[in-house]
């Protein structure tokens, strides 16, 4: 069990059982992209560990970065996407894969995926470490999904409760 903040999570994935499933994300990846130069950006701040993560697999020349996006405060959505640490990459006729923490409404990459049309990006593939597809309520082209989960709040590897959370080994759950 793990306290964060005033909650209760219980283990729910293994960082061993993440890093398995990640090594067999990055080949497919390998295997779709063969040949290409993706710019792969990650989703900040949850996404900071299973980026990191995916990309020590990754065998494509290729480049790597940061946006900063958020929609929640606590353990929900608050529906408001902002936007804190801006895209300064060139993605004109670029293959862009996107790293995602998690996927759960899909507001935040129904939202983002307009702004990689506008920067004319050639594709935009996602790659997320969870989604939940109870709570989806967008239509999204994820591509790459490590686990479906049920639709509770979670906290570890990268994703947090209010800020902490993040440096916890594994996904854990929070307890009924």
């Amino acid at each position: 069990m793990e306290k964060v903040h005033d909650k209760t999570f219980k283990p729910y994935i293994n960082s061993s059982r993440i890093i398995e499933r990640t090594k067999e994300l990055a080949d497919k990846i390998n295997a779709d992209y063969e040949g290409r130069e993706p710019v792969f950006l990650g989703i900040l701040n949850g996404s900071f560990i299973f980026a990191g993560e995916l990309f020590k697999h990754i065998n494509l020349n290729c480049s790597i970065t940061f946006v900063k996006l958020a929609s929640y405060k606590g353990t929900t959505s608050t529906g408001n996407i902002v936007t804190a640490i801006g895209l300064e990459e060139i993605l004109t006729n670029k293959d862009v894969i996107i790293i995602e923490d998690i996927v759960d409404t899909g507001q935040t990459m129904h939202h983002f995926l307009k702004t990689l049309k506008e920067r004319e990006a050639a594709s935009a593939s996602i790659c997320t470490l969870l989604r939940k597809p109870d709570a989806v309520q967008f239509d999204l082209p994820i591509d790459y999904i490590g686990f479906d989960i049920p639709d509770k709040f979670v906290v570890g590897y990268g994703l947090d409760y209010d800020g902490y959370g993040r440096n916890i080994d594994g996904i854990y759950q929070l307890e009924d």
